[in-house]
């Protein structure tokens, strides 16, 4: 509790993009509750803070942290492992924390590629080959910069997590619904679900939020969306051929995408039950297809030209496919 009597709010991002922050502060005249009932302590985004400052907190001081973002350096983990020292309830935000997100992506490749992609394409400029070094030499002094990790984290893979609460971002009027869930709690005019629920979505899927027909249909081909020439209003977009998550993904966003003839891409997350999203949507895709040839199958599913992207492009970090070691690792790289 600070010295105004609110409890304390923070909010962090890891290795993320900053769409949290925008979803937060899209929530519009909300934001002014946030204030009137917390003391916002630590959200480096958005004010000036600093680690010691937290640091300097009694343990629990923080009711409410938003942590965001995966885990991908040695910062992130330790201010993940401070911030829930430091806070009642720790709050997975958004997909990065929850699942891996598109950095997750990049544990299919060797730090070492990922550093030539980054620093040595033509698309950067950097005459002297620079890349990061974990200490440089400055004539004031040396320089530290984190420890950059073979593969992304999710935050529960390094810490334990109060709640989950997936998106990217997570939409508005869903985190919106959530502070008002945490201002009610505060006076006592409701509770706080079960400690590792998932908040601010629903426990069904995209396809059942989404308005289109839904028939018993099987394809002959998956179709990249950008090649069809005229999409039906109407009907499930997975029974025209295009590639659509719905099947296994959580709902909450409103199905947004199918709505708008945009094939869901899954940011929302594994729907309640699902244990591994990737599993799940390619049992989906493979009772649409409309073959038992083996050849013609294969040819069928060439139509899907980036499986991973396609069944894990948001939570392969999260996945049971994490278990299992990269294939760069095999050669000893790091």
């Amino acid at each position: 509790m600070s010295t105004n009597g609110k409890p304390k709010f923070a909010m962090y991002w890891a290795a993320s993009c900053g769409g949290c922050e925008i979803a937060v502060l899209n929530i519009g005249e909300k934001i002014l509750d946030v204030d009137a009932n917390f003391d916002v302590a630590f959200w480096p985004v958005a004010m000036d803070a600093k680690y010691k400052d937290v640091e300097a907190m009694p343990d629990k001081s923080i009711l409410l942290t938003l942590f965001n973002g995966g885990i991908r350096n040695k910062e992130n983990e330790e201010i993940a492992h401070l911030l829930r020292h430091k806070s009642q309830i720790l709050v997975a935000f958004g997909s990065c924390a929850s699942e891996g997100c598109i950095p997750g992506l990049a544990n299919l490749s060797s730090t070492q590629d990922i550093y030539k992609t980054v620093y040595h394409t033509v698309s950067t400029e950097n005459p002297a080959n620079f890349e990061p070094q974990y200490e440089y030499e400055m004539p004031e002094g040396i320089l530290y910069t984190p420890e950059f990790y073979p593969v992304l984290k999710t935050l529960d893979q390094v810490v334990p997590v109060d709640y989950y609460m997936p998106g990217c971002p997570p939409e508005s009027h869903q985190i919106a619904a959530v502070v008002e869930l945490v201002i009610k709690v505060l006076h006592g005019e409701a509770t706080l679900p079960p400690a590792g629920a998932t908040i601010g979505a629903g426990v069904s899927t995209v396809c059942d939020d989404c308005p289109r027909q839904r028939n018993v249909k099987t394809i002959k081909e998956f179709v990249r969306i950008q090649e069809v020439n005229s999409i039906d209003p109407e009907l499930c977009l997975l029974e025209q051929g295009i590639p659509c998550n719905g099947p296994a993904t959580r709902n909450g966003c409103g199905a947004l995408c199918p709505t708008a003839s945009a094939q869901c891409i899954g940011c929302y997350g594994p729907a309640e039950g699902v244990l591994d999203y990737g599993s799940r949507l390619v049992t989906a895709f493979a009772s649409v297809i409309d073959s038992n040839d083996p050849d013609e199958i294969n040819r069928i599913l060439d139509g899907i030209p980036d499986p991973v992207g396609q069944f894990y492009r948001f939570n392969l970090a999260g996945s049971l496919m994490r278990a299992g070691k990269p294939a760069w690792q095999g050669n000893g790289s790091h």
